[in-house]
């Protein structure tokens, strides 16, 4: 069961929407949540339909719409999203609402706008798309499991093409609730040295990113996602070891075989540590990079790292910007993204070249 990527769009904290070069222009910031750098909506989006929508849908309409352009692709077989929080802002606009009114009866269109499959559902009424339609919200599995689901579409279904995309967004609100549950550094600090802090949290994330897959092979197609995984709430290192060493001999591969690592660090100690330790053992002698510094951290944050995996084999090259170990192979064919999601939502995703 694999799936060929056509297309890849993201809209992220950098400036990956609409740029030619791969990350060839890192944005710092000193902060405890990064806030993605949105486009010119108007350019993808009616101006009269833009003033109705919320930043998530915003984000997620401009990058489906510029995936299925750059695929040349009008109307996509199906499409399938993955988010853990769905629409916050309008979330919070009715909680509000309910507030200051005394929860007398309010508007009904936040909380019609705040579901999680408002942003498939927007996407498909401006594509035309009347076909399979399917959200996820699955916590750190959402972007994941979105992503399975259109593999077995594809499996299922020949010469078919399907639209999967993964995003959260950021609001006020949702970062001080968030914040008190202590996720996140307390104080500002430098993204560049998100991975030299040695202190408890991390930096709050967004974005939203989209694929367009096929199931056959093609030379337009920039990599192919052979496979991936989830697992939930692993009992220790061992267990963690074990599916990872499961995963790669279901794909009949040695460590060795993996070309780049992309590891879902985040600058907190304590979640830091599950990577490091794997670094030291099971992925010993592996090329290595984090991402987490450039986009910050939210539960579908892999689907930023797919977009890099698929970039870096595109390209074969990684940038600078990801803070990678050195590698010594000239030609970059595997690989390999293991996340963790607050050591809770494990998953790992194996992408290689066409």
């Amino acid at each position: 069961m694999k799936a060929y990527i056509r297309s890849t769009i993201a809209i992220s904290p950098q400036k990956t929407f609409d740029n030619q070069m791969f990350l060839n222009e890192l944005v710092a910031y000193n902060v405890n949540r990064l806030t993605s750098i949105e486009p010119d909506y108007s350019e993808a989006i009616d101006p009269k339909l833009i003033r109705r929508m919320s930043r998530i849908i915003k984000m997620s309409v401009a990058t489906a719409k510029a995936c299925l352009k750059e695929a040349e692709i009008a109307n996509p077989d199906a499409i399938i999203t993955g988010t853990a929080y769905g629409c916050l802002e309008d979330t919070g606009i009715f909680l509000t609402n309910m507030v200051e009114q005394d929860e007398e009866p309010v508007s009904p269109v936040a909380f019609v706008q705040s579901t999680h499959n408002t942003i498939g559902a927007q996407v498909a009424l401006l594509v035309k798309c009347t076909r399979y339609n399917n959200t996820f919200v699955s916590g750190g599995f959402s972007f994941e499991n979105a992503l399975l689901d259109a593999m077995m579409f594809l499996t299922e279904n020949n010469s078919a093409n399907v639209l999967v995309g993964g995003m959260d967004e950021i609001t006020d609100m949702s970062h001080i609730v968030l914040s008190r549950l202590g996720l996140y550094k307390p104080q500002p600090v430098s993204n560049l040295n998100l991975f030299n802090t040695n202190s408890k949290g991390t930096i709050n994330g967004e974005g939203a990113a989209f694929f367009l897959l096929y199931n056959t092979s093609s030379p337009d197609n920039l990599a192919c996602i052979d496979s991936v995984i989830s697992f939930y709430k692993p009992r220790d290192l061992a267990e963690i070891q074990q599916h990872i060493d499961s995963f790669l001999v279901s794909q009949s591969m040695n460590h060795s075989d993996i070309d780049i690592l992309i590891l879902g660090k985040n600058g907190d100690v304590k979640n830091d540590g599950v990577y490091s330790r794997l670094q030291q053992s099971t992925f010993k002698g592996v090329a290595s990079a984090n991402y987490k510094h450039l986009c910050g951290e939210y539960p579908t944050s892999t689907a930023f790292a797919a977009w890099l995996g698929a970039n870096i084999i595109k390209s074969n090259s990684i940038p600078d910007a990801l803070d990678c170990q050195s590698i010594s192979k000239s030609k970059i064919s595997k690989v390999l993204i293991y996340n963790h999601y607050q050591n809770i939502y494990h998953s790992l995703i194996l992408m290689s070249s066409c």
